[in-house]
């Protein structure tokens, strides 16, 4: 009877331990979001969790040339459980998605040529963003994958009031290299060592232009990852169209936690 007592009451407390601790996932509150710029009706997909009290710190994420997916989504879910209110965006209008790389390559190559027209769609998110009433609109990043990297590096070269910018395996050619003094972000990039799309020159021509114009800039290489390291689908991908691409979950992991300590330091 001693015996079925202690474990009566050690199973209440268990009990009541397990119903004090707060449901992680029950807390995230998802929806998407529709709004309008750049000449496009767009659907955005917003995050935040319920539980935090206050306004804080907001991240945009910019999806891969595949168009605004669940890679980005999920990005945005990884942010909200890690204190910011996240908003993956859509740079094609009306959500749409690419299944071939030839319209991967349309899309992309489309909004590259009018930079502009994608700043206002850029701008036109985090004006969404910035109007949530979670949001700290004084305080804002963006990070972005492949496509989405190369234009998060665009944004902060024109100027655009962000904290900082995350690329991860994204492009660093640009026609339009930073000027000193415009650029207000802090930038980071990372990059996979063996991504055939980023070469040795571009890296070393991307670092000599971040110097010449004094960004507070981190590039960071990790060896053997390939690009579109951070997409769990970046195998099938890979397979399906005979692309270079490849999951690296270590790598994956190593700059999804150089990513918090970023925004870390530029939010504090």
């Amino acid at each position: 009877m001693k015996t079925t007592r202690r474990g009566l009451v050690r199973c209440l407390l268990m009990t009541g331990l397990l119903l004090a601790l707060p449901a992680s996932h029950a807390a995230l509150k998802e929806r998407e979001v529709s709004y309008e710029g750049g000449g496009a009706s767009m659907r955005g997909y917003l995050v935040y969790d319920d539980s935090i009290s206050g306004r804080r710190p907001g991240v945009l994420v910019v999806h891969e040339w595949w168009g605004h997916n669940e890679h980005a989504r999920n990005a945005a879910r990884k942010l909200a459980k890690a204190g910011y209110v996240a908003l993956a965006l859509d740079m094609y209008g009306d959500g749409r998605q690419a299944n071939h790389p030839d319209d991967a390559k349309a899309f992309s190559s489309a909004v590259f040529a009018d930079l502009p027209q994608a700043r206002a769609r850029f701008e036109a998110a985090m004006a969404v963003l910035k109007r949530q009433p979670q949001t700290d609109p004084r305080r804002i990043a963006a990070i972005g994958y492949c496509f989405g990297g190369g234009i998060v590096l665009h944004m902060a070269r024109m100027g655009v009031d962000l904290r900082g910018v995350a690329s991860f395996h994204g492009s660093l050619g640009t026609q339009i290299p930073a000027q000193p003094g415009k650029v207000k972000a802090s930038v980071l990039v990372l990059n996979g060592a063996d991504d055939p799309f980023v070469t040795p020159a571009q890296i070393a021509a991307f670092k000599k232009e971040m110097q010449a114009a004094g960004v507070d800039y981190t590039f960071v290489n990790y060896a053997g990852a390939r690009h579109s390291f951070t997409n769990p689908a970046a195998d099938d991908y890979g397979k399906r169209f005979g692309l270079p691409l490849a999951y690296n979950a270590e790598a994956d992991a190593q700059s999804w936690a150089t990513l918090l300590k970023f925004l870390q330091r530029i939010f504090k």
